[in-house]
């Protein structure tokens, strides 16, 4: 209704407004199934969709505050010399002219620097020098006079050169003199001028260090951009990270050589015959450098292991045995790491190449050290700090930085405006709970949320008046305390004098909106019709509303009578990765784990990141690198770690949740076992629109056939051979209780358990869809389509649908996503399930629901960013709730009702 209907009409009449050139460059939507609307406005869809996956793109460039950020250190910024430091002012004849005038009655030099650190040894230079009228120079700091006869320039030396243009004593009415004079000495050397008295003074007329020579270009917004050759760093091209083999990843410091602490299973490195030359040669190598080859990597030193990663230029004996002959010859030992980078440069083998790569992680550019710009880029600063060093702060600290800039009169007049535009930036951003996030962050890293209230700040910075703004779950992944300052912010963004639908099943939200449309009674087929509208009395008085009864307490989510006690736990010690302060955490087995705490206190950093990459290390050999953290003990108790989180589970419309759960396979086992089938030889195979012999291949499976018409919006048309069912003729002839492959398809969830009911491998993998909430969607619905919540949902019916073991600890990210009330008693019941098998289910939520069903919670905080990575609390949902924290105020309320909050 919101997106589909609302807002595909009100930007399609918005599009057709414009000309016909302006409309090939946009979005183009296609007309909704709708007889008529009347009042409609222009719409904007704030929804939750990532943001680019282009490592360039980060939370400063598509907030536009990087651009402003630019041109900030292209007006005011000062530049630094990148070799020594040294601070580089540019001035003009007239105001190096108006400087020396202060320094009234005394007697200085000018001094015109022809050669600075160079090698010269030319007569003739200084002959030309002497026809000039010029009679003094200054050679590496002694005053000769250009007719000596014994001048000597050594070749084989630098020199540093001046040629003394006048002596005067400073007074008023030398002006002219030393105008004329400074203008001779400027013109000679290319706008350096050295000006001496009791001590020295530089200018120049460019920007350049007068002792390295390193000269800048004007200063302009492009020489700060990663994105231009200007200001990229040459070596990673402004990507601050190159893909390089990780010692961590190459070594398994835990075991000696002999035992396999050299993970790359590549010759030489990877053979278990310690007579080849190869593995003779290695352990001569490591006898030179006293390292052994069966003690543990921890016990040598780090210059030990370094050798045995990179090598030395140590020129080694080494003897080999041949056919009884001792052969003796000296070499250098390459190291691991040295001898896979050159093999991986060198070689024409994918497969070495491949298996090499598996042990590179992406590291910090060693030229510019991760900042993505030059040199000459990073030395302009303002108040000391590079533009590198803001986006490296958090919204809050960069606020606060720039805010308290102090800035000359000069300085005002030109950045006055600029910083304007940056801080309503950083306010709209703070506005909606962002204060937390840095400003260099990936927006690849950035959760649905997150993007979504990014986009959010945006609108309300552009300060638009009769828009309708459709916002689809904007409360996904904040805490209580933070809904709280978005629906202020919806709140402006209405009395703006705009209307603003939102999408939602949080509680606080709806009994903040003026108007509720409650859809329903039920899902797919039960469901489109309004069951109440009106406010959120009306929708409570309405007997027909499942949303009603959950409001006003008919109906709630109960708090368990008893929790389970933990006997064992997992003890993740010294978590530092991101903003976690080197804690320890103690995760309980076999119960219900509720990871909590306010956006961005570090509940990924500490759980997706570390733990799970920890145990996937341990468990499955991943080359993926986790946070920081000194050990992780506890691992004896348990079996595997599975990971449910929002990734799509295909990204092509090819894919889709009957093919992720393995029902499709069955399916066309059901299909292909059918009498008719059996006749024609029709194999599994002949039901699949990915491979040919049972598709269509007019459109390749696809089902349609998309059509470009440049201006207009692109036109999908159903293949006109298989009229869209993506088969060709003699496989849709194959039908099971008069239904085709495509008709299967083309079923929902709930539809399709009733068809398939009783053939049990199908069956059980239809009911675990259910089970998560997802009996509406259809079986060969795109992945694509589906959310971040939807896509985490069908990860979690597969898992249920596998013969569990126990003993395996799920990590699940906001399994509440898009979950009505009622849809989210159904997932505790699931999640509950699993537990009683004997599994540990940690999950990061926000839904006080969920924290008020678990057995134990690990709050962290207590602010964002650099202000959280505590443990504030931890135990039971009871005893967290008599803590002062912030999640700790909700459940007190919640447990306090004794019912849905």
């Amino acid at each position: 209704l919101a997106l589909d209907t609302i807002y595909a009409e009100g930007q399609r009449r918005y599009v057709q407004s414009l000309s016909a050139y302006a409309r090939q460059f946009l979005e183009k939507m296609d007309k909704p199934d709708v007889e008529y609307i009347e009042g409609l406005s222009p719409a904007i869809s704030i929804e939750q969709k990532r943001l680019s996956r282009n490592p360039r793109s980060i939370v400063a460039t598509v907030t536009e505050i990087y651009d402003y950020l630019r041109l900030l250190f292209a007006r005011i910024g000062v530049p630094h010399c990148p070799q020594c430091g040294r601070e580089i002012k540019r001035q003009s004849a007239q105001e190096i002219v108006d400087h020396i005038l202060e320094l009234e009655g005394e007697e200085i030099s000018i001094i015109s620097p022809v050669a600075i650190r160079e090698k010269c040894n030319s007569k003739k230079e200084l002959e030309i020098l002497l026809a000039q009228g010029f009679v003094k120079i200054r050679i590496n700091g002694e005053i000769h006079h250009l007719d000596e006869e014994d001048i000597n320039l050594d070749k084989h030396r630098i020199h540093d050169i001046g040629v003394i243009v006048d002596t005067v004593i400073v007074k008023k009415d030398s002006r002219e003199r030393i105008t004329d004079s400074i203008e001779t000495a400027l013109t000679l050397s290319s706008g350096w001028v050295i000006v001496t008295n009791e001590e020295e003074h530089i200018y120049s007329e460019t920007f350049s260090c007068p002792q390295c020579g390193v000269t800048f270009e004007n200063l302009e917004p492009e020489m700060f951009s990663f994105n231009s050759f200007h200001g990229a760093c040459p070596e990673c091209q402004g990507l601050g990270e190159k893909r390089s083999l990780d010692p961590d990843l190459v070594l398994d410091k835990n075991k000696s050589i002999i035992q396999g602490a050299i993970k790359p299973r590549i010759r030489p490195w990877s053979s278990g015959n310690q007579t080849t030359y190869s593995m003779i040669r290695i352990k001569q190598a490591m006898d030179y450098y006293n390292i052994s080859l069966d003690q543990p990597l921890t016990r040598l030193s780090p210059e030990q292991v370094n050798c045995l990663l990179y090598g030395t230029e140590d020129e080694i004996p080494f003897v080999f045995e041949q056919d009884g002959t001792s052969v003796q010859y000296t070499g250098q030992f390459e190291g691991v790491i040295s001898n896979l980078n050159r093999r991986y440069k060198e070689t024409t083998s994918e497969a070495i190449r491949s298996e090499i790569e598996k042990f590179m992680s992406s590291m910090p550019c060693p030229a510019c050290g991760g900042n993505r710009l030059k040199p000459e880029s990073l030395a302009v600063t303002i108040e000391g700090k590079s533009i590198t060093d803001i986006t490296r702060m958090s919204v809050e600290e960069a606020q606060l930085f720039l805010e308290n800039l102090k800035l000359s009169e000069r300085e005002e007049i030109i950045a006055g405006q600029i910083l304007k535009e940056i801080g309503k930036r950083l306010g709209f951003m703070t506005s909606v709970g962002l204060e937390y996030i840095t400003l260099d962050r990936k927006t690849s890293t950035l959760s649905a949320g997150e993007v979504q209230r990014i986009r959010l700040a945006t609108q309300i910075g552009s300060s638009l008046r009769g828009i309708l703004y459709i916002l689809d779950e904007p409360s996904v992944g904040l805490h209580p305390r933070d809904t709280a300052r978005l629906l202020v912010m919806l709140r402006q963004l209405r009395d703006l004098g705009n209307t603003v639908i939102v999408i939602e099943h949080d509680e606080a939200t709806i009994k903040a909106a003026d108007h509720v449309v409650d859809l329903g009674p039920g899902a797919v087929i039960q469901g489109g019709h309004i069951v109440a509208q009106g406010t959120v009395k009306d929708i409570c008085e309405t007997s027909q509303s499942l949303t009603g009864k959950y409001l006003k307490r008919e109906l709630t989510i109960p708090v368990p009578r008893k929790r389970r006690i933990p006997e064992e736990f997992l003890l993740l010690k010294g978590a530092r990765h991101n903003n976690l302060k080197n804690i320890h955490v103690k995760i309980p087995l076999g119960v219900f784990v509720c990871v909590t705490g306010v956006s961005g206190s570090g509940k990924s950093s500490l759980i997706d990141d570390t733990l799970y990459r920890a145990l996937a290390q341990h468990f499955y050999r991943s080359t993926e690198k986790p946070g920081d953290y000194d050990a992780l003990e506890g691992t004896e108790s348990i079996q595997k770690v599975v990971l449910i989180d929002q990734s799509p589970i295909g990204w092509t419309p090819r894919s889709n949740p009957v093919i992720y759960t393995s029902a499709f396979t069955f399916i066309r086992e059901v299909f292909s076992r059918l009498p008719e089938s059996r006749r024609r030889g029709y194999k599994p195979g002949r039901f699949s629109f990915n491979v040919k012999g049972g598709r269509c291949e007019a459109c390749a499976g696809h089902g349609f056939v998309r059509i470009n018409m440049y201006f207009l919006p692109d036109v999908y048309v159903p293949c006109e051979v298989c009229r869209g069912k993506r088969f060709n003729r003699e496989t849709l002839s194959i039908q099971f209780k008069g239904k085709s492959i495509a008709d299967v398809l083309d079923m929902s969830v709930e539809e399709a358990l009733t068809f398939f009911e009783n053939i049990p491998s199908v069956k059980k993998r239809l009911e675990t869809l259910c089970e998560v909430g997802l009996n509406y969607i259809k079986l060969g619905q795109p992945a694509t389509t589906l959310s971040g919540g939807e896509a985490q949902r069908v990860k979690l019916s597969r898992e249920l649908s596998t013969k569990g073991h126990g003993n395996t600890v799920y990590i699940l990210d906001e399994p509440t996503t898009g979950l009505h009330f009622e849809d989210v008693s159904r997932l505790l019941d699931v999640l509950r399930n699993l537990v009683e098998q004997g599994n540990t289910v940690v999950v990061i939520e926000h839904n006080l629901d969920v924290m008020k069903t678990a057995d134990y919670i690990i709050d962290l905080g207590p602010e964002g960013g650099e202000k959280g990575g505590y443990i504030v609390a931890e135990g039971t949902p009871e005893a967290v709730a008599q803590t002062a924290t912030y999640t700790g105020k909700f459940l007190k309320q919640i447990l306090g009702e004794g019912s849905h909050s």
